[in-house]
């Protein structure tokens, strides 16, 4: 059977990686100093580590939404999404890093998922929470916070576009 949705499924997929329109991920948080990360600029709420680990932690929500089958919202709206300490070790950081991009990898294998009809209701959601709106979230929720990831690095100091 033909995927009519595939060119939805690949222009998504093309999204998740953060090159169509913006900086990628591995561009906006590359190069950040480790005794700069928990660093908070004049003006701004949050420092680089707390815009990485929160877009990890929302992430990381959708994805669960999407894919476990027993998935019960439990996290607190904002307090749960953000972290609790206001610097990170080298560990911390890298850790962040490795499960933004493997998640991502993980909502791209869903997108490309033909057997997955991206406008049906997730099972654990309610009202109109199809998988399509979940992958929209995250796109929508990560090219937010990467821009003002970004506008940090450069009101701190430590951005240098190429």
């Amino acid at each position: 059977m033909t995927d009519l949705a595939r060119p939805l499924r690949d222009h998504l997929i093309r999204a998740l990686e953060w090159e169509e329109a913006h900086t990628g991920f591995r561009s906006a948080i590359e190069g950040i100093p480790p005794d700069r990360r928990g660093d908070r600029a004049a003006g701004f709420a949050h420092s680089p580590w707390e815009l990485l680990e929160h877009i990890r932690l929302a992430q990381n929500d959708l994805l669960e939404f999407c894919l476990n089958p027993a998935y019960s919202h439990t996290r607190t709206w904002p307090d749960d999404y953000w972290p609790t300490d206001r610097v990170p070790s080298d560990a911390a950081w890298d850790a962040s890093v490795v499960a933004v991009e493997t998640d991502r990898a993980r909502l791209q294998q869903l997108v490309g998922d033909g057997s997955l009809d991206l406008f049906t209701l997730v099972p654990t959601g309610k009202d109109r929470q199809t998988y399509l709106r979940a992958i929209l979230l995250v796109l929508d929720h990560n090219a937010y916070h990467l821009g003002q990831l970004i506008a940090v690095r450069r009101a701190l100091g430590i951005w240098k576009s190429s």
